[in-house]
Formats: structure tokens, C-alpha cells, sequence
């Protein structure tokens, strides 16, 4: 069994919720088990998810071990991202400026639109004839 967690935070994004343990360690991402570079194949959700590491220059001292369950990569990525800058922020309260000036902890409130009947999506309409 892990050590326990120094600090645990949630993200969310679109239909995506991480949760994410941040612990002092040598920069081991772990997610649902899988190493960081497997889950994320490419490098920019890799880049994105560890963003907030960058900013306040800590990616070798904490060992983040995050689950994720819904929406697609790019959700789950931005989700990832968000729950590491609240731990981070939790962790260090002084690295609150940096990390909001980077906007890491603003929630991306977008979302899908939902279906209209009628209509072939939410916006989308079938092909109009005129005979």
C-alpha cells in the first residue's frame, strides 16, 4: 500500500471528474493504475496535465496518483489538470498567485449542448426542401 496522500483534489471537465493524491516523491504520475505516459499516448495532454507542475517549478518533488472516470481524453486531461493545480495550491498557498495567473484554477464551465428534437443535434437541422 501507497503512502498516504499529502493532499486530495478534484477536477472536472465537459463530463470528466479526476481525483487526484498528491504526495512528496520523485515526479511519478500514476493514473487508474496505468503509468502517466501510457494513459495520455500523446504529448500534448501530456502537456496539459502537467502544466500546473511546470508553472511553480515542482515536477520531480511530488508523486501524483490520480483516478479519472467519464467524458474523452481532452476532458479527462483538463480535469487531471485542474485537480493537480488545487493540490498544489493546497499543498503551498503561496503558489496560488502563479497558478491563477496561468488559469489553472479556473473551471472550464463548457459543455456539450444538449439534443433538440427536430433537430439531427443541438443545432443541426435536417436538409431543408422547398419541393
Amino acid at each position: 500500500m501507497a503512502t498516504a496522500p499529502l493532499t486530495q483534489t478534484t477536477g472536472r471537465r465537459k463530463r470528466s471528474v479526476a481525483r487526484a493524491r498528491v504526495r512528496p516523491g520523485t515526479g511519478k504520475l500514476t493514473i487508474n493504475g496505468r503509468p502517466f505516459e501510457v494513459y495520455f499516448p500523446t504529448a500534448a495532454q501530456r502537456m496539459v496535465v502537467s502544466e500546473p507542475l511546470r508553472v511553480i517549478e515542482v515536477e520531480e518533488v511530488y508523486d501524483v496518483d490520480a483516478t479519472i472516470h467519464g467524458g474523452g481524453v481532452s476532458g479527462q486531461a483538463g480535469a487531471l489538470r485542474m485537480a493537480i493545480a488545487r493540490s498544489l495550491e493546497e499543498i503551498n498557498p503561496e503558489s496560488r498567485a502563479a497558478l491563477k495567473k496561468a488559469g489553472l484554477l479556473t473551471r472550464d464551465s463548457r459543455k456539450k449542448e444538449s439534443k433538440k428534437y427536430g433537430l439531427k443535434k443541438a443545432r443541426k437541422a435536417p436538409q431543408f426542401t422547398k419541393r
